[in-house]
């Protein structure tokens, strides 16, 4: 294996969902940096993967990141894994990659399971344009806080939470968004008791207040529908439309308000047709 950082994602629950490429890189690595060396070394046994184990996690990060330079420096190669999933999703590891980036070493990412976009897909909300959030403040009024500068975002939203928060996290979230919000909470994701629950956000809040769970968490919710007024689409047409072509601009409008572009074209037609309007009134002033 050339030398170099390998960043593997490993399965979230079934064991099943590793890929080959992944099992053959973890086998031919030099060695396997991880965050916890009792779950990585017991997935791996599983796998019939025997390789020395490095702790890297967020309290010895800044300790043992120059110790994997110089590792790869001296022509080793190094696996990166977290616990479960995609390295550096809600997980440690982004400083080592750029500081890999940084001095020119070789960065090679397997690609493999991750909770986020399973819960999104298994969900059923809109998953064309989304934002990945991760974990929100554990204490309540951060969180609101934090909830708050989501309110108008046009697009689905994907959260990690600890099960003992998840019925306060909806209730905030209830009353940040509004009751009639919809979501899905997506738990234990390829696991035995893996359970998708759809409802809005008053009705999720109001039964894991009664159910509490266990188990890894995953909080879709649905974007805010579009409030842009019209005046404002007919400012960024007038200005886009200087510049590029109807379909550029409709498209780049649509991305930047979360107004579907069938919205923005129709206001385009409008703009053009009282623009022709105008024209034409003044070219009757000007006859007269």
């Amino acid at each position: 294996m050339p030398a170099g950082l390998y960043v593997v994602a490993t399965p979230i629950g079934h064991l099943g969902d590793i890929s080959l490429r992944a099992l053959m890189t973890l086998a031919q690595v030099d060695c396997i940096a991880c965050e916890d060396t009792r779950i990585s070394g017991g997935m791996l046994t599983k796998y019939g993967i025997k390789k020395p184990l490095l702790p890297y996690h967020d309290h010895n990060a800044e300790k043992q990141r120059p110790l994997i330079l110089r590792r790869i420096d001296n022509d080793e190669s190094v696996a990166l894994i977290s616990d479960a999933g995609m390295p550096l999703v809600a997980d440690p590891g982004n400083k080592l990659v750029r500081a890999c980036r940084d001095a020119g070493y070789q960065v090679t990412v397997i690609p493999g399971a991750n909770a986020a976009l399973t819960g999104l897909v298994g969900s059923g909300l809109p998953s064309g344009r989304f934002l990945f959030i991760g974990f929100l403040p554990p204490k309540s009024t951060a969180r609101q806080k934090a909830i708050g500068t989501l309110t108008d975002v046009p697009v689905t939203l994907i959260f990690y939470e600890a099960p003992q928060r998840l019925a306060a996290t909806l209730v905030d979230f209830a009353k940040i968004f509004g009751g009639a919000r919809p979501a899905a909470v997506a738990r234990e994701l390829t696991k035995l008791f893996e359970e998708t629950r759809r409802g809005n956000l008053k009705e999720l809040a109001a039964f894991y207040a009664e159910n509490p769970v266990k188990g890894e968490v995953t909080l879709i919710i649905s974007g805010a529908e579009s409030t842009a007024p019209t005046h404002d689409i007919d400012t960024l047409l007038k200005e886009h439309l200087r510049h590029a072509s109807l379909r550029d601009a409709v498209e780049a409008i649509s991305v930047m308000t979360g107004v579907k572009k069938s919205e923005v074209y129709t206001r385009a037609l409008s703009l053009a047709s009282k623009k022709k309007d105008s024209m034409r009134r003044n070219d009757m002033l000007s006859d007269d």
